[in-house]
């Protein structure tokens, strides 16, 4: 390459200074000498800034001559890409593409001054992948990355380049991976002590076996192995691709399970959890594993399959199994006693906006919590309609003490935050999400939390609980107390005040004994009962005001029947009492002739809540689990920041793809 070595004249000031001078002092001395040595120092001086300007000419024109040459070869370059190229303005409209681009798109229309996405609809121009960046597309049956560099030209406007690298066999080759990968499928007879208790001797060999011929028969068809380690678990190993296939059947062995009649009085039951797409067989497992449990925890007879960052459920549209069996309580009742007796003081919490039931079973943890001489608090915010009349009645009613007064037993979440170490024993009850507690900063703080819950388990879940108790089959989480009350204590006596809220928290959830009732909930009851519960008294804990009367008659009377079984109604209102209203107007909605499930949508500070009930036909649960909210197959709920017209329309579009679902999983073809 030719060298330019110029000189800056700035540089040379000083030398011809200094000849100047120089000049100055020959022509004091000599006349002659200083006019020849002033005419050499010009002609140097002048020959200088010619020179100097001579290779800037020359460098200034070889910059140039270089330039047209890297343009040239630039634009060949782009021109004998072997991919194809395109520029696209800031619209996203082309302006300019190469012959490869136009091969690849065969189009007998010119594509010039075409939106991207009229060429590639799968291209946003909004969405863009960054530069160096990439975005896959799929384009007439083969795979393709697209990359983007964005420039700007002379006129400063934006202009975007991509360039188009078929994938096709590196896609083809991670699918071919992806669908020999290993998924492991973990199963549990999720009611299988109650399947002994209720299936003759004589019949239950036959029973085992055919649960054992449905799973093997399930995993040969899909070209997978099972193993049974267990009486009541097994675990199957069988491809991603044929899981895929699983799942596009809506995981039909739980209804060929749920078909078994081998003499058994009662329906067999499974949870299925599904691991897959980890970096090992251990870590799919595990995956496996941990879905079971939320499975289980969801109250069984479903399937739940993590896919990368969410579940898919599948199935959990009955009824939790009633189980009949005391021993989990009598494990969970003394597991809790060692708990409290070991930790420092308790704090009680419920859920926002409380109930009868979550009020009731808090008032049964403190009486476990005094018996055991443990400082205690009930984390309350506010007393809401719900349950004003049980707190009234507790004020007045509790026995009264010298040294304890039931009113400094509440405490605000503020108060119990500043109270709270790492060794207070946190008490969860009826809920298990953290949105949904009364102060969710205590689940940060505390080390000994205890969860105590009957809903299926959704979103959210507190997950660092050292004792877990989610038992979804049962009426409510006062039953739950009230058997590790029973459990805890050689002859239990709690005041009659306590055994009332108890009652009243079972009654509330259980819609008078008529909704998600077993044996063990009238045993409950029954034991309440003979602690004084007076079941009068508890009735007067429901009644309403004229004003709450009338305006659950005008959400009865202004109601929609939606696809011939479904109530909806509104409550435009906004008042403290609008979820207690929107509660007890979906209980009076189904009580129309026809009506399967019912949904009140109400105003709740600048939010829209969704109070949802059916009779068991139609899971509620999982139709606003789909807005975010959750609860029980009976009874659920969910709270949305839009309008209420926008609610109703998107509760008519997930109701749409429940029932849809529902349709076809009746009509799936094994």
């Amino acid at each position: 390459m030719k060298k330019f070595n110029i000189f800056n004249l700035g540089e040379l000031i000083p030398f011809y200074i200094f000849l100047v001078l120089l000049s100055g002092i020959l022509f004091y001395y000599n006349r002659i000498l200083g006019i020849i040595s002033l005419i050499i120092t010009c002609f140097l001086a002048v020959y200088e800034i010619k020179s100097v300007s001579d290779k800037k000419e020359q460098l200034e024109n070889y910059m140039e001559n270089f330039n047209d040459k890297f343009d040239e070869i630039t634009r060949r370059a782009i021109f004998s890409m072997p991919f194809p190229l395109a520029i696209l303005n800031h619209e996203g409209k082309i302006i300019w593409h190469n012959t490869n681009l136009k091969t690849m798109v065969d189009e007998e229309e010119p594509i010039l001054n075409l939106l991207i996405n009229e060429v590639f609809p799968e291209v946003d121009i909004e969405k863009l992948p960054k530069d160096n960046d990439y975005l896959d597309i799929d384009y007439k049956d083969k795979s393709y990355k697209l990359y983007v560099n964005t420039f700007e030209d002379k006129r400063h406007e934006k202009n975007i380049l991509i360039y188009i690298i078929e994938s096709t066999k590196e896609k083809n080759l991670e699918n071919l991976l992806l669908d020999e990968s290993i998924a492991v499928i973990s199963l549990n007879v999720d009611n299988y002590d109650e399947l002994i208790e209720n299936t003759d001797n004589s019949n239950m060999p036959m029973v085992r076996a055919k649960i054992d011929s449905v799973i093997n028969n399930f995993a040969n068809e899909h070209e997978g192995f099972a193993i049974k380690y267990e009486q009541e678990d097994y675990t199957i190993i069988m491809s991603y691709e044929n899981l895929l296939k699983v799942i596009k059947g809506k995981f039909y062995i739980l209804d060929d399970v749920r078909e078994i009649e081998e003499g058994n009085r009662i329906q067999a039951t499974l949870s299925i959890g599904v691991g897959t797409l980890e970096k090992n067989p251990l870590e799919a497992y595990k995956s496996a594993r941990a879905c079971l449990n939320v499975a289980l925890g969801r109250g069984g007879d479903q399937a739940v399959v993590k896919l990368e960052d969410h579940f898919e459920y599948f199935g959990g549209k009955n009824q939790s199994v009633t189980k009949n069996s005391t021993v989990k309580a009598r494990v969970m009742a003394n597991g809790i006693i060692k708990l409290l007796e070991r930790s420092g003081d308790v704090l009680i919490m419920g859920h926002r906006n409380p109930d009868m039931d979550s009020l009731g079973s808090c008032l049964g943890v403190m009486e476990l919590a005094k018996r055991l001489d443990k400082n205690f608090y009930i984390v309350l915010d506010r007393v809401t309609p719900a349950i004003e009349k049980i707190y009234n009645a507790l004020l007045s009613d509790y026995p009264k003490s010298e040294d304890f007064d039931i009113k400094d037993i509440f405490i605000k979440p503020n108060d119990a935050v500043n109270i709270c170490k790492k060794e207070t024993v946190v008490v969860v009850l009826d809920h298990h999400s953290k949105n949904s507690s009364e102060a969710p900063k205590l689940l940060e703080i505390s080390n000994n939390i205890i969860l105590i819950d009957h809903h299926r388990r959704g979103s959210n879940y507190i997950d660092n609980a050292i004792l877990t108790y989610l038992e979804p089959h049962a009426s409510s989480t006062s039953e739950l107390i009230t058997e590790i009350l029973f459990y805890s204590t050689d002859r239990l006596k709690i005041p009659r005040i306590i055994a009332e809220g108890l009652l009243a928290g079972i009654t509330v959830d259980t819609k008078n004994f008529i909704l998600q009732t077993g044996v063990r909930t009238f045993e409950a009851a029954s034991m309440l009962k003979r602690q004084g519960a007076d079941s009068i008294r508890v009735r007067q804990l429901f009644r309403n005001d004229i004003e709450t009367v009338k305006h659950k008659g005008e959400v009865v009377y202004n109601s929609e029947i939606y696809k011939d079984k479904i109530a909806i109604g509104t409550l435009e209102q906004d008042s403290d009492d609008n979820i207690l209203i929107a509660a007890q107007a979906a209980d009076e909605l189904l009580n129309m002739n026809n009506i399967e499930a019912a949904f009140v949508l109400t105003n709740v500070k600048n939010k829209i809540h969704i109070s949802g009930r059916s009779l068991g036909e139609i899971s509620v649960q999982l139709i606003l689990e789909k807005l975010d909210g959750g609860g029980h197959l009976t009874a659920a709920g969910t709270q949305m920041e839009i309008s209420m017209d926008e609610a109703i329309t998107e509760l008519k579009q997930v109701i749409d793809e429940y029932l849809q679902e529902d349709k076809d999983e009746s009509n799936t073809d094994r």
